[in-house]
């Protein structure tokens, strides 16, 4: 008995050896092909990287991936809220209001929308700087759980030379969508 013993052992640790060597190879394989899915799989000076050089850019690589899918997704929602707010337009109008009190080269916006309507606060905005009316103050607050209050101070430019009546019905027809 003491033979088969002493004859298992060197075939059993042969088999060890063996299994430890494609193990190896194993990895070896799932390393270079990890390391071929990575951009710049080189460091800069042209060398190749070791095995734990590969393994940190791939740990990176994809904490940089998840970090840029975070964003997209936040942006992804922002975009979609915003759609939602522009598409429920219609139906929210009745709770809009806008007016305008010009006072010599001065001109103060009143608004009044839904929490879910901010994209016409941001729209007005863009209309101003567009006609090279400069916002100088701008005051927002919460009248409701539902409803925002934003006032508006901006001075108009000498060289602007559309006339404030033309603006203020341009912005009376964008907030409530009709003349």
């Amino acid at each position: 008995m003491a033979d088969l013993q002493q004859g298992d052992q060197p075939s059993s640790a042969m088999e060890r050896k063996t299994i430890e060597k494609n193990r190896r190879i194993h990895m070896k394989n799932l390393c270079s092909q990890l390391n071929s899915l990575l951009p710049n799989n080189n460091n800069p000076r042209g060398e190749p990287l070791s095995r734990v050089d590969q393994i940190d850019g791939a740990i990176n690589y994809i904490k940089n991936l998840e970090t840029k899918v975070k964003i997209a997704e936040k942006h992804r929602e922002s975009l979609r809220e915003r759609k939602r707010s522009r598409s429920g337009c219609s139906s929210s109008s009745e709770t809009r209001k806008v007016e305008v009190h010009e006072m010599g080269s001065l001109l103060r916006i009143t608004l009044v929308c839904d929490y879910e309507d901010q994209f016409i606060l941001r729209e007005i905005i863009r209309m101003l700087n567009e006609d090279n009316i400069e916002v100088k103050t701008l005051h927002s607050s919460l009248t409701s759980a539902t409803s925002s209050l934003h006032v508006l101070n901006a001075e108009i430019q000498q060289s602007y030379n559309l006339g404030t009546s033309v603006l203020i019905e341009r912005l009376k027809i964008f907030v409530n969508g009709h003349g």
